[in-house]
C-alpha cells in the first residue's frame, strides 16, 4: 500500500509545495498578516497556513486557480462590500491567480480579526 504524502508541518514547508509565482503570493500574504499582527503565531491547521492569537485569526491556502482566505467575512458592511467580488459559495474568499491579489483587503480583514471582530 502506498504511503500518503506527509502534510506540511510549517508555513515554510507549505509554501515550498507550490510554483515560484504562487510562493511569492503566499509569502506576501504571510508578510501582510505578520505586519498587522506581529505577535500572531504561525501554524498549520486543517492542512492550511494559519495565524492565531487567542484563536485563529485567519487561514489561507493555494488552489489550482485561486488563493482561498478563511473564515468568511461578516459584521462590517464596508468590508463585506469590498470582499463581495471574491466571495465563494460559503462566503470564504477566493482570489483568482490570474488577477492582482488584493493585499490591502487582506490587511483590512486581518486588522478586523485582530481587533476582535468577526470576519
Amino acid at each position: 500500500m502506498a504511503k500518503a504524502p506527509t502534510a506540511p508541518g510549517t508555513i515554510d514547508e507549505y509554501i515550498a509545495l507550490f510554483p515560484p509565482d504562487v510562493q511569492e503570493i503566499l509569502q506576501k500574504i504571510r508578510l501582510t498578516v505578520r505586519r498587522v499582527v506581529p505577535d500572531a503565531e504561525e501554524t498549520i491547521s486543517y492542512r492550511m497556513p494559519a495565524f492565531k492569537r487567542d484563536g485563529i485569526l485567519i487561514y489561507f491556502a493555494a488552489f489550482k486557480n485561486h488563493i482561498g482566505l478563511y473564515p468568511p467575512v461578516k459584521g462590517d458592511p464596508a468590508l463585506l462590500k469590498a470582499a463581495a467580488p471574491y466571495a465563494g459559495e460559503k462566503g470564504n474568499l477566493r482570489f483568482p491567480l490570474d488577477q492582482p491579489i488584493p493585499y490591502d483587503l487582506i490587511e483590512r480583514i486581518v486588522k478586523l480579526r485582530a481587533a476582535g471582530g468577526s470576519i
